[in-house]
């Protein structure tokens, strides 16, 4: 079973966050940030992928350290859990709609991360969060889990819609990237022999 537990303490955040890329999509998250605990629940549920956030942050200030620090820890968590990546696709790319919203998300587990955002919002916030967030949110999950990883909102309206269909969209891609191939099960996806730098 590829699984992995992360725990980060700063100042700031507290946070635990178990990962088992093998499970069946079960969650667990608690962040102390309503919307955001939604969002985490619809990435564990499409991708498959069991995931348990414990996290206690100074949401008095403002919700991005806790916001980005969580996904600092869940991108840790996914690349350690990866290992060396053996037997992996690698590659995925999907379309995720939501009613009139539609997203296309795409990424590779290279091991060198790099974002591209090419999202807009109509508002600042959604309900108490700030929608600047949640592009911290997936930055910091790319960064750490060693992705490349492109996602664009196409079209859309509403904005809970969008946001959505972000994560779902990278829910899906994450639970295809991860597959094992039956055919190559036993080779790293690179003819370099390693991913990474």
């Amino acid at each position: 079973m590829r699984t992995a537990t992360i725990e980060r303490n700063t100042k700031e955040t507290q946070i635990r966050v178990s990962v088992n890329l093998d499970g069946t999509g079960e969650y667990n998250v608690s962040t102390g940030i309503g919307f955001l605990d939604h969002m985490l629940e619809q990435l564990s549920r499409h991708s498959l992928m069991d995931l348990t956030v414990e996290a206690k942050g100074d949401l008095h200030i403002d919700y991005h350290h806790t916001t980005e620090d969580c996904g600092i820890a869940i991108g840790q968590a996914v690349a350690q859990a990866l290992g060396e990546k053996r037997g992996i696709m690698r590659y995925a790319d999907a379309l995720s709609p939501m009613d009139e919203t539609l997203t296309r998300v795409a990424i590779d587990l290279s091991g060198r991360p790099y974002f591209v955002w090419n999202v807009e919002f109509s508002k600042p916030k959604l309900g108490d969060m700030d929608t600047e967030l949640f592009r911290e949110w997936f930055q910091a999950f790319a960064q750490n889990a060693g992705a490349t990883l492109h996602i664009e909102n196409l079209y859309g309206i509403n904005n809970h819609h969008i946001v959505e269909s972000c994560f779902k969209g990278v829910a899906r891609v994450l639970r295809a990237a991860i597959t094992i191939d039956p055919r190559k099960s036993d080779a790293i996806p690179s003819t370099k022999g390693q991913l990474g730098n």
